[in-house]
């Protein structure tokens, strides 16, 4: 039987990562609002070597077919609504491929769902841009989707980058100096705004911090499926310090 939760009493989001993953939890504590409870659930997988797109086509795999259990497993303390935690296969196929993905996760919840493609977009279209560019830790072949769902949406891909990063666990290794140079390579007078995508990368605070910079929405993942997850479940609180999404959305 459901009833008022003592911390969570707004609502309880349920946020599904790779287990693997060491930045959403901390990210999405960090966004935390009064009366909303994030519970995290582990999406098993190997933090496999990769090494060329047909490698991190395989990661990709393996975290699709481990996600259903992960889902069931958080349904049992009765969320509200499900926040992806990962966000490379929630854009794959474009846009009925997006769809699909959330309403697999939908069908099998219950719930509405929450994912970085369908999130990002939806941020993108708020702030009213059209030229975008994107960075991931992914491998060519993962960009290709990523670029494909967003041109579906009728934004254009100026440029983007992609890390190629050796392992899932070795993606949360990647350093601001680093990231700092790849948002200064994408920026330029032909770009709207900025998207990184790829969950287990920590940008939340360096992206809020370069849009101070650069004039323009930088919009990290975290903060994006966050954002939307809060709106979807009726709550208008803004985060201050995290990003102009959160701020002004």
């Amino acid at each position: 039987m459901r009833g008022p939760d003592a911390r969570g009493w707004r609502g309880k989001l349920a946020v599904l990562g790779p287990s693997t993953n060491t930045i959403v939890q901390p990210d999405m504590d960090d966004l935390r609002v009064a009366g909303v409870t994030a519970h995290y659930a582990r999406i098993f997988v190997e933090n496999l070597a990769v090494g060329d797109n047909a490698s991190f086509k395989a990661l990709t795999d393996a975290i699709t077919k481990s996600v259903d259990e992960a889902v069931k497993s958080v349904l049992t303390c009765q969320p509200d609504h499900i926040v992806m935690g990962m966000s490379a296969i929630t854009f794959y196929g474009g846009i009925a491929g997006a769809e699909a993905f959330r309403a697999r996760i939908a069908n099998i919840s219950g719930l509405n769902v929450s994912t970085g493609a369908i999130a990002t977009a939806a941020a993108l279209k708020r702030f009213g841009a059209r030229r975008i560019a994107f960075l991931s830790p992914y491998f060519p072949n993962a960009n290709a989707e990523v670029k494909n769902f967003f041109e579906e949406h009728g934004f254009e891909v100026m440029r983007d980058r992609c890390l190629q990063c050796a392992s899932p666990v070795a993606i949360a290794h990647v350093q601001p100096d680093r990231l700092r140079g790849v948002l200064a390579e994408l920026d330029g007078p032909d770009v709207d705004a900025i998207v990184q995508v790829g969950t287990n990368l920590s940008m939340l605070d360096l992206c809020a911090a370069a849009e101070q910079v650069l004039g323009k929405p930088v919009i990290s993942i975290n903060a994006a499926t966050w954002w939307h997850g809060l709106r979807a479940i009726g709550v208008e609180d803004k985060v201050w310090g995290k990003g102009r999404l959160l701020e002004e959305f």
